[in-house]
């Protein structure tokens, strides 16, 4: 079967499938290789057939090896015991937007409801150490967003996305993993994930077993902005890997939004970084629906041209203590995987980091310089007001807290 017609319309049969699996999971055959060889050979099938007689050659530099096919069936049946399926690029339950973008991956592993794949997205991104006031715009923005019809696709990150995630539970969310569909991560998000399952999806495009590592984020970063017909950055540092997703999302040719912050707040500098960059402004879900209106009713995806300078190819946007380094592998063979440390077991974890931490340093964390309501810090926290205000009254006694109107309060800045 050639190329285009197994690459689209009517399906792959189960064979083919496992011929893409095998080819997608041979190494040092990214997206890009793959589709190039599909190409040349006319299908997975004819390129893993012809490639022994390239054993001596290099793809990109580097030998290939190709997968064992015992291991492709076995990751198969895996992904089948666990309720998902693999999507190949071109079928008709492939995202539209992500098979858009340059080097799609040629097989998605998905779990939960792929009807929410058809529906436009939105991807909101942000701090993982958020603040009170972005986790409650970005429940406001989520649920705004719902109501116009848009799913939200986000990484399942604590802080923002893990908001973006609850918020649009209900209305429909994609959650984008840096490992296999089995190796949630953080390990505290295992329920939600779950949860997402319900009225959204899980996806991936790594291998059923894999342990995510340092460098898979940004790659997961990718699709979370290919995805979307639009990126929403929410509280991001200037080297943050939301900066990362939101640079994906121009190259895609995507709308780049941030919401705007204090500029005394740290986590509001990369943000702020963008909108002078020429990113669009959100201050409401209404600044979004309204920009991707047009892009809704015509089907087009690319836009494009926020970033005018280009990126020095070593500028590290992505800094890897977004990650906690003891849960993570430094070294990984797909055949050969490394399990994650388990966090101890703890009396109590915040609804919004997932970490463990006194309740007077965590409310600490969730305030900024925009005051926020107790009710917010309830939300973020999960403790009760009487618990909240009395860690604010700790936090008022050494002489960190202002207070304002509406029973809000904000960090005084040192």
């Amino acid at each position: 079967m050639s190329d285009r017609r197994e690459e689209g319309r009517f399906g792959l049969s189960h064979a083919q499938r496992l011929d893409w699996l095998q080819l997608c999971r041979s190494e040092n055959i990214g997206p890009r290789t793959f589709h190039s060889l599909i190409k040349r050979f006319g299908g997975a099938g004819g390129a893993l057939a012809a490639l022994p007689k390239f054993a001596d050659q290099k793809v990109g530099g580097r030998p290939f090896r190709i997968a064992a096919r015992d291991d492709c069936e076995r990751e198969l049946a895996a992904l089948d015991r666990l309720g998902g399926r693999f999507i190949a690029v071109g079928e008709a339950d492939y995202p539209a937007a992500l098979g858009e973008i340059d080097g799609p991956p040629p097989l998605i592993a998905v779990r939960g409801d792929v009807r929410a794949l058809a529906r436009p997205m939105v991807a909101i991104v942000g701090s993982r150490n958020a603040s009170a006031a972005g986790i409650s715009f970005t429940d406001k923005l989520v649920r705004g967003l719902a109501e116009a019809g848009f799913v939200i696709a986000s990484g399942l990150a604590r802080g923002i996305d893990q908001s973006a995630h609850r918020a649009s539970l209900q209305s429909g969310t994609i959650a984008v993993l840096a490992g296999g569909l089995d190796k949630i991560y953080p390990a505290e998000h295992i329920a939600l994930a779950n949860d997402i399952c319900a009225r959204g999806a899980l996806l991936s495009e790594m291998p059923i077993g894999w342990e995510p590592r340092g460098r898979d984020f940004p790659r997961r970063n990718r699709l979370v902005s290919g995805l979307a017909l639009g990126t929403v950055v929410i509280e991001a540092a200037r080297r943050s890997g939301s900066l990362i997703t939101a640079r994906f999302a121009n190259e895609q040719g995507r709308e780049v939004f941030a919401v705007p912050g204090s500029p005394l707040d740290p986590r509001a500098e990369g943000a702020n970084d963008l909108l002078r960059q020429g990113a669009t402004l959100c201050t409401s879900s209404e600044d979004v629906i309204e920009a991707l209106a047009p892009l809704v009713a015509s089907g087009v995806t690319r836009r494009g041209g926020l970033f005018d300078e280009p990126v020095a190819g070593d500028d590290r946007l992505w800094d890897e203590r977004d990650l906690d380094d003891q849960a993570v592998p430094r070294t990984h063979s797909p055949h050969q995987h490394e399990k994650m440390a388990t966090p101890s077991p703890a009396p109590r974890r915040d609804m919004a980091s997932g970490a463990t931490t006194n309740l007077v340093e965590r409310v600490q964390e969730l305030l900024g310089p925009s005051p926020v309501t107790i009710d917010d810090l309830v939300r973020a926290t999960g403790h009760s007001a009487a618990e909240i205000q009395a860690a604010i009254m700790e936090l008022d006694i050494l002489g960190q807290i202002g207070r304002h109107g509406g029973n809000r309060v904000s960090l005084l800045q040192s």
